[in-house]
Parts: C-alpha cells; sequence; structure tokens
C-alpha cells in the first residue's frame, strides 16, 4: 500500500516510520504533479517544501499547535497531511477547497493568508492570546525570503526581538518569490548561504581547543564572544542584532535535521529564525529548471510541461507590455516600476529592453508607490505595474505621497475584476471603489485591448495621477466598433437607441452588447455606454438622454459599494432625472473561488437574465405610460 494512503487525518504523518520518509516525500511530489497537472494551481512553492511541511508536522500536534503560512500558496502539503486529500479535485474550484489556508475550511489552518508578509506578525498576536491565556501550544511562521522584503515583516521581525517567549519563525529561502529576489535582503541572505567557512572555522576551533584543558577554558572564552567571530565572517548579523536566535542555515529537504532545529529552537525563550535552504520545484525537472513558469500553472502536460490549454489572441497584459515599451522610445523620462511581479505584470520586456529605467523593489507595494512619488516629484514618468488585489496595500501612500502633490504617476492596474480560481484574497474587486474616492485621481478602464493601449498613452500626457486597470485573460477586440478618441471624461456612445440606455464597464462591455442582441428580438433598441471614466459619474450623457430614454441600466464587475453605478444613481437623482435603474454589480462581500464563467452566473452576469429583467421593466414603464394617458 503506498504510504500516503495511510495520512487520513491530522498527525498520522507521526505513525510514519523515520526511515519512509523519503518514499513519502515522493509520493508526496507525485500527487502534487498529477493534481496541478489536471487542475492547475500553484506547483512549483509546493514541490520545494515537500520535506520541511513533513518536519513541521512531526513536530507539531495539529489543530492544538498554531502553524501560518505566509502568502499560503504553498500549503498544498499541509492541507494533504490534515485529512483533505480526497477534497483534492475539487482544489480552488467552485465550493471546493481552497489554493490558500482558510480558517474556516480547517481547524488546522490557523490564519487565513493570502497576501505576502502577514505572518510573523499574525504569529505574534498568537505568542500574545497564548501567553496570556497561560497555554503551552507552539506557534510557527513560515515565511519566505521573498516575503521577507515586505515592510510588515521587517515591522513584526523588529516586535519579535522583544519578546520572551517562545516563536519559531521558519525562513524558507530558496532565492525567489516568483521570480528571483532582489534587493538588500536578498543579498543579505546569498552571503548567509555562502559564509560556510564560517560555520566550519567554528568546528575546527572547537575540535582543536578541546583536546586540552587549557584549551576548552579557551573555547569557552571564545564562544562567550561569538558575535565577533560571526560578524568577521557573517554578514550584518542582522537578525541576531535585532534580538532573534538565529539557527542555520539548515537544509530543508533533511526531515531529520530540520525536526532536531525546530526541537532545539522550541526550547528558546524567545523568538528563533530557522533559516532553511529549499530548492523550488524540487522533484520535477521542468519546475527545478524554469520554477519561475511553474510557480502557477494552468492544466499541463507532464512529459513536455506544455499547458493542455491554447489562448487565442493577445492578453491585456501583454498589450501592456508592447504599449510600454513603445512609449518608452519616445520618452526617455518614462520608467517601469513593479513589485516582485515583472513577468505577471507584463514589464519583463522592459527590463530587458531598459534595465536602467525599470526598478523591481521587490514585495513592498506601499515602498513601490512612494518611491515612483520620488521619481516623478524629480522630473521622470513613472508607471507602476501592479494587481489591483496588491495595489490596496498602499492605499496611504496613493493618497499621500501621489494624489496630495498631483504628481504624473500612472498606475496600470492588472487582474481587475474577478480572477477566478485564487478565490477571496485576489479578487480584484474592490480598486474602484478605494481609488474613485480620492481627489485629483482618475480613473480609467478599457473596453478592449485597442482601447487600453490608447488609453495608456492618454494617462501618460495628462500629467497627473491616473489608474488604469484591467482584467487578467485574453482582451476583447471590438473591430467592428469604430474607434473614438479619448476625450477628458467624456464617455463612448457605442451603439444609439431610445428608452433604454446600458452603462458597462471595462470587460462588461461585450455583455452589455449580448444583452442588447437579445433585447432587439424583442424590439426594443437600447443605447449602450462604455464607460471610460469610473471615478466621475457621466450626468452629461444622463442629462442628454432624459428626453428619450427612461431605463438606465448598470453593468458592472466591482462591489456595489463605491461603484461607478452607485455614483450614477446618486447624479441622477441630485437632478431629479426620471430614470429607472437596473443594477448588476458584485455584491458588498468577499467573493470565492471558481472560473470566472461560473462566478458571474453566480452572480448575474448572464446576458438572458439581464435581457428578461429589463423587458420586464421596459413592459412595466410601457403599462405605465398607458395608464397616465
Amino acid at each position: 500500500m503506498p504510504l500516503l494512503d495511510s495520512i487520513n487525518e491530522p498527525n498520522d504523518i507521526k505513525k510514519v516510520p523515520e526511515n519512509e520518509l523519503k518514499e513519502l516525500a515522493v509520493e508526496i511530489r507525485r500527487f502534487l504533479i498529477k493534481s496541478a497537472s489536471k487542475n492547475g494551481g500553484h506547483l512549483a512553492s509546493n514541490l520545494g517544501v515537500v520535506e520541511l511541511t513533513l518536519a513541521l508536522h512531526r513536530y507539531l500536534e495539529f489543530p492544538k499547535d498554531r502553524l501560518i503560512w505566509d502568502v499560503g500558496h504553498q500549503s498544498y502539503v499541509h492541507k494533504i497531511l490534515t485529512g483533505r486529500k480526497e477534497r483534492f479535485d475539487s482544489l480552488r474550484k467552485l465550493n471546493g477547497i481552497s489554493g490558500f489556508p482558510r480558517r474556516n475550511e480547517s481547524d488546522c489552518d490557523a490564519f487565513g493568508t493570502g497576501h505576502a508578509s502577514t505572518s510573523i506578525s499574525a504569529a505574534l498576536g498568537m505568542v500574545a492570546a497564548r501567553d496570556m491565556r497561560g497555554t503551552d501550544e507552539k506557534v510557527v511562521a513560515v515565511i519566505g525570503d521573498g516575503a521577507m522584503t515586505g515592510g510588515i515583516a521587517l515591522e513584526a521581525l523588529n516586535n519579535a526581538g522583544t519578546i520572551k517567549s517562545n516563536l519559531i519563525i521558519i525562513l524558507n529561502d530558496n532565492e525567489r518569490s516568483i521570480s528571483r529576489n532582489v534587493g538588500g535582503v536578498a543579498r543579505y541572505l546569498d552571503g548567509i548561504r555562502t559564509s560556510r567557512k564560517y560555520l566550519k572555522l567554528k568546528s575546527d576551533v572547537k575540535e582543536v581547543l578541546n583536546n586540552s584543558a587549557v584549551g576548552g577554558k579557551l573555547f569557552q572564552k571564545i564562544k562567550t564572544s561569538k558575535d565577533v567571530i560571526k560578524r568577521m565572517f557573517v554578514p550584518g548579523m542582522f537578525f541576531e542584532d535585532m534580538g532573534l536566535t538565529y539557527l542555520g542555515p539548515i537544509n530543508g529537504h533533511n526531515v531529520k535535521e530540520m525536526k532536531l532545529a525546530l526541537e532545539n529552537a522550541g526550547r528558546v525563550d524567545g523568538a528563533v529564525i530557522i533559516h532553511v535552504i529549499t530548492k523550488k520545484g524540487l522533484g520535477y525537472k521542468k519546475a527545478e529548471e524554469n520554477p519561475a513558469k511553474f510557480h502557477g500553472v494552468e492544466p499541463f502536460d507532464i512529459k513536455t510541461g506544455e499547458n493542455l490549454t491554447t489562448k487565442s489572441g493577445k492578453s491585456y497584459t501583454s498589450i501592456f507590455s508592447d504599449t510600454v515599451l513603445e512609449m518608452a522610445k519616445e520618452d526617455e523620462r518614462l520608467v517601469a516600476v513593479t513589485a516582485a511581479m515583472p513577468f505577471g505584470t507584463g514589464l519583463y520586456n522592459f527590463k530587458q529592453a531598459y534595465p536602467k529605467r525599470f526598478f523591481d523593489v521587490g514585495i513592498a507595494e506601499e515602498h513601490a508607490v512612494t518611491f515612483a512619488a520620488g521619481m516623478a516629484a524629480d522630473g521622470l514618468k513613472p508607471i507602476v505595474a501592479i494587481y489591483s488585489t496588491f495595489l490596496q496595500r498602499a492605499y496611504d501612500q496613493i493618497i499621500h505621497d501621489v494624489c496630495l502633490q498631483g504628481l504624473p504617476v500612472v498606475f496600470a492596474i492588472d487582474r481587475a475584476g474577478l480572477v477566478g480560481s485564487d478565490g477571496d484574497t485576489h479578487q480584484g474587486i474592490f480598486d474602484t471603489s478605494y481609488l474613485a474616492t480620492v481627489p485629483e485621481l482618475t480613473v480609467m478602464s478599457p473596453k478592449d485591448g485597442k482601447e487600453l493601449k490608447e488609453m495608456l498613452k492618454y494617462a501618460y500626457n495628462l500629467n497627473k495621477p491616473v489608474a488604469v486597470r484591467y482584467p487578467r485573460g485574453t482582451a476583447d477586440d471590438f473591430e467592428d466598433i469604430e474607434f473614438q478618441p479619448i476625450v477628458y471624461y467624456e464617455n463612448e456612445i457605442i451603439r444609439e437607441g431610445k428608452n433604454i440606455v446600458i452603462f458597462a464597464t471595462g470587460t462588461t462591455v461585450r455583455l452589455a452588447l449580448e444583452v442588447c442582441n437579445i433585447l432587439n428580438e424583442s424590439r426594443l433598441n437600447p443605447t449602450v455606454v462604455n464607460v471610460r471614466f469610473l471615478d466621475k459619474a457621466d450626468g452629461k450623457i444622463l442629462e442628454e438622454l432624459k428626453s428619450s430614454h427612461s431605463i438606465a441600466v448598470t453593468i458592472e464587475e466591482s462591489i456595489w459599494t463605491g461603484s461607478y453605478t452607485e455614483r450614477l444613481m446618486a447624479e441622477s437623482a441630485k437632478h431629479g432625472f426620471d430614470y429607472d435603474f437596473i443594477t448588476t454589480t458584485l455584491p458588498d462581500r468577499f467573493i470565492e473561488h471558481g472560473s470566472v464563467v461560473q462566478l458571474w452566473e453566480k452572480y448575474g452576469f448572464n446576458a438572458k437574465k439581464i435581457a428578461e429583467k429589463i423587458k420586464e421593466k421596459a413592459l412595466f414603464k410601457l403599462d405605465e405610460e398607458l395608464f397616465r394617458r
């Protein structure tokens, strides 16, 4: 019987003999590769933490003890070991298990994660709670070297150096977040990895001196002065200088060595950082060779590593990439900034073409925005490319450092709207609401790839703070719609009709046209408006159409509160316009994981259903008007 078949409940791992753990690790990797090849998911990061997770589960008792995974995309092995193996076919699917730790999914998931750098702060909170209760559960945080570049992680380390009870922090060092890590923290860890001469010197000195009585005493004197010796060979002594006990580097693929380190760390009254070296993608050659490609995967062929699904047409991200390169040729002041995602945001090609004008600041969105503000204040023209879900981390910097000063920073907001299987921590459904309230910030959304290209150029030349939000995936291409030049705070009427006007934003424009075609069959002929500017309601169009239109429809892939829909309705009420509104937005709640198609259906983004609502309202309005006559 395969060893993995014996792992069905939390703590079953403790029943596996130590000499069989290597085979269990092999079986788990096969399981992960097979699962990801069928359903997609995060692969390389999970392949890299198999032995580390086995060691943690041999050391900890679940659900009593607390294990917090930073980001959480590398928690698949933890899920397998805590009774969720049989549900892996539902991973990241609607009504299935999440690709991230979820407290409502298992009592073995101590803290929900999805964004980087939060684990140490959460762990410190749990240590405080434990100490106030007087209980004895262990608390362990696992954080990658990429996440360690985030400001909140460094703030938490500063706090951790002051505590007097045990906390174990595993620094999982694989030299990567998604792409290769950058910056001072990465260089510091490089230094520790290569400082084996310190460890060998310490061993040699101990062996020689302990061979005599005098030497033994001398070694104890040297041991008490270890910081002096360490500073000669280990750069910075950063962690111990902050008050943490440092252990490592340790081979993260050796369960026995890891378990011993955990037991030693658990005896310390204070915070201990165990520096673990792992290899991302270990066990699948193609992922080892290209861990960035296999960080997050679609279904793929295991032999070739190639995706099984083919995508036709250019993505919004690739159009952004090409456009920024084109713009950079025309203006040497243009610089590009990203927070550890040159591939995901499409800026890798820019990095290759203009290395001196490209800045990857690591997982540090707050810093990225203020860094860009500093460049803008001194004459450069930054474009900051960050996913919608991650930009919310820099809200204060957007307001205080960019918009308050009116600085010419363009925010290229990728993954706006529903992103699907990554779920509630990654859905880009809040940016319209949190950005549209900021004075001096113009918020724009393109209906297709061509409009994205023109919108980026327009935003760049406005010389003020502008956010351009666009979705994940293949860009729409409305070849049959004549492109109208972008005019400041004027939206685009793409189909003229009467009685009914449909306002659609970004990716919902295609849906609005489908609704329009269905209504045409019932001899209803709506006007369709492509809403290019989201931060101000279009009172002008409402005014122009009020005599010939009485029903206003909105279709918007954002939450209701703070939406364009809400502003448009307020504008109509303010001027006393007599429109009956039919709205389709996302509810004011966190949206679960599932495909975008499934989520659209669940939350009412269905052309037939919307058309039926409009027809019902139109018939009612017609009856009402006949009655008045």
